[in-house]
């Protein structure tokens, strides 16, 4: 096992952030997110798995990074220490929108206009995805809070578990995703291969079935954090399989708080439990490693060909 990202131990690097807090804000922002992920599916080419639509990391927030947009590139960012929207384009051309307490419907209007005063006019689905009961954005008019504090702890957390999403990335020599952000269900997220074919996806829901059949075309591992929801209200680590090999749900995984859950499908590490740890990051490393060694193991993986031997480096 790598050793953990133990600079990522400190107090400041995992923030308390419990669910019920925030839970407008997080409405609201979700929206946004939802907004900027659109305009990048419209921009970009189809990648395997969807991994065109995803957001990246950034020292200050979230990036669509740069998107072909006419003769010019596009970067969308959300800066979560000045707590800004920022367009730049290859041209010099920039536009800024403030994240702060204001409609989705409000914050729809302004981020077109700003995108159309670039030169950018794209065309997006206003129908927010994996949410009951969703409000298109142009009449949203619900979803209006924004706590600034709550959004930069939820930043930092990203930031911290990304750290340690990497290190654990970076041990696999197969085929394996970044270490991305997903819009939809708001998570950040690393998938590992084993390069079979899965069988075809058969959801009852037509747009659930064609998105869902190029996410999980092959087999994978897949790992992440999200803030938790309305169904969930905990903030929490996950680990699935898909497909779930026999007796995944029964394999001993650590640390001793985690737990597979029926409703979810998943391994789940609470935040909270976590970040109480001695050592966060070796905390989280140790589940990471585990439900994937479950999964590999049931699965029957080519571990010997997929992983970097323990104690090995990149370099």
């Amino acid at each position: 096992m790598f050793a953990p990202t133990r600079s990522f131990d400190s107090p400041g690097a995992w923030p308390a952030l419990p669910f019920a807090s925030w839970r407008d804000t997080w409405a609201t922002l979700h929206m946004w997110l939802q907004m900027v992920g659109k305009a990048r599916l419209a921009l970009t080419p189809l990648v395997n798995h969807w991994w065109n639509v995803a957001l990246y990391l950034t020292p200050r927030g979230l990036t669509t990074s740069a998107m072909p947009c006419g003769e010019r590139a596009l970067e969308i960012e959300f800066d979560f220490l000045d707590h800004q929207l920022h367009l730049r384009a290859s041209n010099g051309s920039a536009r800024d929108l403030a994240l702060a307490p204001r409609s989705v419907a409000d914050f729809y209007r302004e981020f077109l206009a700003a995108l159309k005063s670039m030169g950018a006019e794209v065309k997006i689905w206003t129908v927010p995805v994996e949410i009951p009961d969703p409000i298109p954005f142009d009449r949203d008019t619900v979803h209006a809070a924004y706590d600034s504090q709550a959004a930069h702890n939820f930043w930092r957390i990203l930031l911290s578990s990304g750290a340690v999403l990497e290190q654990f990335r970076a041990r696999f020599l197969g085929k394996c995703s970044p270490v991305h952000f997903f819009w939809g269900g708001c998570d950040l997220a690393v998938t590992r291969f084993n390069g079979r074919r899965a069988p075809e996806r058969q959801d009852a829901d037509p747009i659930l079935r064609k998105i869902m059949r190029e996410a999980y075309s092959h087999e994978v591992l897949s790992a992440g954090w999200w803030p938790g929801s309305l169904q969930f209200p905990d903030p929490a680590f996950y680990a699935y399989a898909a497909p779930e090999p026999a007796g995944f749900a029964q394999q001993p995984v650590r640390p001793r708080q985690a737990a597979y859950n029926k409703d979810l499908g998943e391994f789940i590490l609470l935040y909270e439990d976590m970040r109480r740890a001695a050592s966060p990051s070796a905390t989280l490393m140790e589940f990471l490693e585990s439900t994937y060694e479950a999964g590999a193991n049931l699965g029957q993986w080519d571990r010997a060909a997929l992983e970097r031997p323990a104690g090995t480096s990149a370099a």
